[in-house]
């Protein structure tokens, strides 16, 4: 990696952090879900970048993959449990980082310390060489510490450019032989807890879309919006909302190409047990006696 991309790979990150702070702020009870995304939205577009995905809102027992539609009337409501999570995008050069707020209260405070203590102490075994059974390891024991359990099948993940999910994942949990990182790699790490089942399960639509393959479609309508998808997004995922920028009423072509398997929706990922979920993030850049967290 030279100067020149790793300087766009901390403009992304720094952006990032900037617009997750402004949205933390935002977080309070009777505030609207979709106000909040889309002021949070407007900042990074105003602020030089691209939203690298819709921002996530993920409340109380829902985990991630979530963001309101366009005619969502949502409010925070008094003890919610709010994930948050934000991507950045730069010239394809990506940051990823979440945070939780509790809305009003402090009666998941414990929690919320578990997920953020595990991400500080995962972050401070990491550097080139180490594997992700170790930093997995680290946030199971430090979750486990606080009395909650890590969410065994999410993980972090590494991003390269216009890809923010590539082939390795940073578990939650110590398992299997893992894989050893490299200097010069740029991954997300996000340590979930929870105080119910340790896993979680989806199908319900969570309005964030991604293209599934690169074939047109014969609707000729269905397939302009499919165009406008690729040229605008680069692979990365869009809301449904993003799209009434170029097309007035996207909901039925958007269905066509669900449908011709060209689009995929990600599910709704809920706590199996019920129990609520707290999440931190940072993307990491990793070097040979440590690393720099570019979202801090």
């Amino acid at each position: 990696m030279n100067n020149v991309e790793l300087e766009k790979w901390k403009r992304a990150g720094n952006l990032a952090s900037r617009a997750r702070e402004y949205g933390k702020e935002k977080i309070e009870e009777g505030v609207g879900k979709l106000e909040l995304v889309e002021a949070v939205e407007d900042f990074i577009r105003k602020n030089g970048g691209t939203p690298a995905f819709p921002a996530n809102l993920a409340v109380n027992n829902i985990a991630a993959h979530w963001t309101p539609n366009s005619n969502d009337k949502g409010i925070f409501e008094y003890g919610d449990v709010v994930k948050l999570d934000v991507g950045v995008e730069i010239d394809g050069y990506i940051g990823d980082t979440a945070l939780t707020v509790e809305v009003g209260t402090e009666q998941q405070e414990e929690l919320l310390k578990s997920s953020h203590q595990a991400l500080k102490n995962a972050i401070g075994i990491m550097r080139a060489g180490v594997s992700t059974q170790e930093i997995g390891g680290m946030i199971q024991k430090t979750v486990e510490n606080f009395g909650f359990k890590p969410i065994s099948n999410l993980t972090g993940h590494a991003i390269e450019r216009y890809n923010l999910h590539t082939g390795i994942a940073i578990p939650n949990v110590k398992e299997g032989r893992g894989r050893i990182l490299e200097k010069g790699m740029i991954v997300a790490v996000e340590p979930f807890s929870t105080n119910g089942a340790g896993s979680v399960k989806g199908k319900k639509n969570s309005n964030i879309y991604q293209i599934k393959g690169k074939n047109s479609v014969k609707d000729e309508k269905a397939n302009e919006l499919l165009n406008q998808i690729k040229d605008r997004f680069k692979g990365l995922p869009f809301a449904e909302r993003w799209l009434r920028e170029f097309d007035t009423e996207p909901k039925s072509n958007l269905q066509k190409l669900i449908r011709q398997g060209v689009v995929k929706f990600y599910p709704v990922l809920e706590e199996m047990g019920g129990g609520m979920v707290s999440q931190f993030e940072h993307t990491i850049y990793l070097k040979n006696d440590g690393v720099e967290v570019l979202t801090k």
